[in-house]
């Protein structure tokens, strides 16, 4: 490529790296170290419906945030916030804001009493100022209690109206898988799982429409399932819904390639998390895929099914700068002067 040749463009879509980067943090690093290799680059942090994904659809609906005293999975009183459109028509609530795993203490957890109370407040408390449509993403929960205390706090709140709820899910896992797949990564022990799973089966059977076996509807200790079955929620895939909404589309017709990334990459990501869903539509656009992960545990059966260029270990900000410089200067020597679209 000559001096006068344009670099790629590159349109940059990571998740976070929980625990320790926002998707905004990597989609920084990643473009600097694009820009120094030459490359322009179009930043659009993503999410599928977990944590950062109220950040992720900031751009797309712009708006104030709203504080509210819920209560925690375990029963302390914490403050919440949600995202309130300017044109008052859309509010973006995430599960993780009112009743994450973060605020559960593991040395103290009590797993069957974790309650889904908080989003309950949440959701009435957005619902009551007018919108039109709810936005829920249900990642990063701290409960397994099959929705039933979002379901109370939803009805002593005065319900939700006519909101139109859509449930934004990372994962396909039915309501009565819940609490297997799930409870032991919020501190539930075999015993619990078990009368956890008993309480899923009873009270599925109880609800207006039986949320069993019908995907998503485990997503968040089963959250999901009893919004779907109590209010006619719309369970819609998180990644997908993201990238429709900041219209990644048109972002991929102008792009050259496409930089992504997460925490984890492993067996998990092909099951809807964000680099499956980036491949995916880049792939309908023919456009190359590279990514830049905290950690490569993937085998090449699951690399093969994404379809991704080449992968790339970064853990730090300035890992991930030379990760996405080494990236596009790759890209560039293989590609040599192209042409643009």
């Amino acid at each position: 490529m000559s001096t006068t040749d344009p670099g790629p463009r590159v349109l940059v879509a990571p998740d976070s790296f929980k625990g320790t980067m926002s998707a905004a943090v990597v989609a920084d690093a990643l473009a600097a170290g694009v820009r120094e290799a030459g490359g322009e680059t179009d930043v659009c942090p993503v999410a599928d419906g977990g944590e950062g994904t109220l950040e992720a659809l900031r751009a797309s609906v712009p708006g104030t945030d709203v504080e509210h005293a819920v209560i925690a999975p375990d029963g302390r009183q914490v403050w919440a916030s949600y995202l309130l459109s300017e044109d008052g028509r859309t509010a973006v609530v995430e599960t993780a804001s009112a009743s994450g795993l973060h605020l559960i203490d593991p040395e103290t957890v009590d797993a069957y009493a974790a309650t889904s109370a908080g989003t309950g407040q949440l959701l009435t408390a957005a619902a009551s100022s007018g919108v039109a449509e709810i936005v829920l993403g249900v990642g990063g929960s701290g409960f397994s209690d099959g929705g039933l205390g979002a379901l109370a706090a939803i009805e002593a709140g005065g319900g939700l109206g006519r909101t139109r709820l859509v449930v934004l899910c990372d994962v396909v896992t039915t309501y009565q898988d819940a609490a297997r797949v799930y409870g032991p990564q919020k501190g539930a022990d075999p015993e619990s799982v078990e009368r956890l799973t008993e309480r899923l089966d009873t009270v599925a059977s109880s609800f207006p429409r039986d949320p069993r076996e019908v995907a998503r509807t485990g997503a968040a200790g089963g959250l999901a399932g009893a919004l779907w079955a109590g209010h006619d929620a719309e369970l819609v895939s998180g990644i997908d819904e993201v990238l429709r909404r900041v219209g990644f589309e048109d972002r991929l017709a102008r792009a050259d390639l496409v930089l992504t990334g997460e925490g984890r990459l492993d067996s998990q990501t092909a099951q809807g998390k964000v680099i499956d869903g980036v491949t995916r539509w880049a792939r309908a656009a023919a456009v190359p895929v590279y990514a830049a992960v905290g950690q490569h545990r993937a085998e090449p059966a699951v690399l093969a099914g994404l379809g991704i260029a080449d992968v790339r270990e970064a853990g730090t900000p300035e890992q991930l700068r030379a990760a996405a410089r080494d990236i596009t200067r790759q890209h560039i020597a293989v590609s040599g002067s192209r042409t643009r679209k």
